[in-house]
């Protein structure tokens, strides 16, 4: 009776170890396009697992599809646009945003003699929607010891007072300060040539940033030039003087 079922036992795994080889036999003569996420840190399992879908085409024909992801389809509401489905990871357009150069150089200011530098705002995007580009500056043109540049407010007066919204002649000599100017594509209407200037809205002040790029008809590789301008008096302090302007760009889909 014992060796009966000892037997019997042995009999059963041995059913069941065939059946492992078989199931496991199964498993690697079948097609799986899966992705592992796993480390010695973290492992994520998923429920859904896509094993036809992408996207397919012919001289006749051509499809995206999705096949084993839940949900998939396009969800919108007021301020948001969902596009759940693997087919739509083809349809997802870029956004690119550049700066041709980040360090901006004056050199050595002379006192009455104007110092300008150029960078270019390069934005890529070809969904329909729109973008915008921001720009606000971590406090005045500064020294370590709080000497400062202060902002422009161009040539000065009833009609020529600049602010940062608002663009106007700064081209006297005798007219101190750091600001910019913009030409190119989406900029803001008031820069009407390269005369006309603005200051940098200030972090330090609590000060809003400034749209200094925008378009509802995006398009590919849309560029402006920032020209900043430097200028100051014969009483300005010697030193060395920074600050940090950041530029932020978003889309909107």
């Amino acid at each position: 009776m014992v060796f009966s079922m000892k037997y019997l036992v042995f009999s059963i795994k041995t059913i069941f170890f065939c059946f492992l080889l078989y199931t496991l036999y199964f498993i690697l003569n079948t097609h799986v396009s899966a992705i592992p996420m796993d480390s010695s840190r973290f492992k994520i399992e998923s429920a859904n697992v896509e094993v036809a879908g992408g996207s397919k085409s012919s001289s006749s024909y051509k499809l995206s599809d999705t096949v084993g992801q839940l949900a998939a389809g396009q969800y919108s509401s007021d301020g948001y646009i969902v596009k759940a489905g693997f087919q739509y990871l083809n349809l997802i357009s870029p956004f690119r945003f550049s700066i041709s150069n980040t360090n901006i150089n004056f050199g050595v200011l002379v006192p009455g003699t104007p110092s300008v530098a150029t960078t270019n705002l390069t934005v890529y995007f070809s969904e329909v929607g729109q973008y915008q580009v921001t720009a606000i500056e971590e406090g005045p043109l500064k020294t370590q010891s709080g000497k400062a540049i202060p902002d422009t407010n161009c040539d000065g007066g009833t009609n020529n007072t600049c602010n940062e919204s608002l663009a106007k002649v700064w081209a006297a000599i005798s007219s101190y300060g750091f600001g910019y100017s913009m030409s190119g594509n989406d900029i803001p209407t008031d820069f009407i040539d390269e005369t006309y200037f603005r200051p940098f809205s200030d972090l330090t002040v609590v000060e809003s940033p400034i749209i200094v790029m925008a378009s509802t008809s995006v398009g590919k590789n849309r560029s402006s030039t920032v020209t900043f301008k430097a200028n100051i008096s014969s009483i300005q302090p010697a030193g060395s003087y920074q600050t940090v302007i950041n530029f932020v760009a978003t889309p909107s889909y």
